[in-house]
């Protein structure tokens, strides 16, 4: 029983400590970003070619991995995280985004409350 209660408060403190980098979280000085003063941005100048649902060429993007809307970025943000801000970002596959905007990315995604 105890190491049942070890697990599940070790589990919580994991998952509470998304977007956490050596015990300080990167949300603790984020700036406040949204879809509407980043994000829509974003996705459209850095995403949208292959990733709209309408893209006339997806250039092998998943044709179920769209980011036509707010609602659509956040169902898919693990991923976007993982493959566009994570140590290992590999999209877009040509670069083209700074650190900067990388780190705006995580803030959206990790500390804005969820859909905003």
């Amino acid at each position: 029983m105890a190491l049942l209660v070890w697990l599940a408060c070790t589990s919580a403190k994991e998952s509470a400590g998304a977007g956490t980098t050596g015990g300080a979280s990167i949300c603790d000085d984020a700036a406040l970003v949204t879809y509407e003063n980043f994000g829509q941005g974003f996705m459209t100048e850095n995403c949208q070619a292959c990733h709209a649902s309408t893209a006339p060429d997806r250039y092998d993007a998943p044709e179920e991995v769209f980011f036509d809307t707010k609602a659509d970025a956040w169902y898919w943000r693990d991923r976007i995280l993982a493959r566009s801000a994570g140590d290992d970002a590999s999209m877009p596959p040509n670069g083209g985004v700074d650190e900067d905007d990388r780190t705006r990315l995580r803030w959206w995604l990790e500390c804005s409350p969820e859909g905003s």
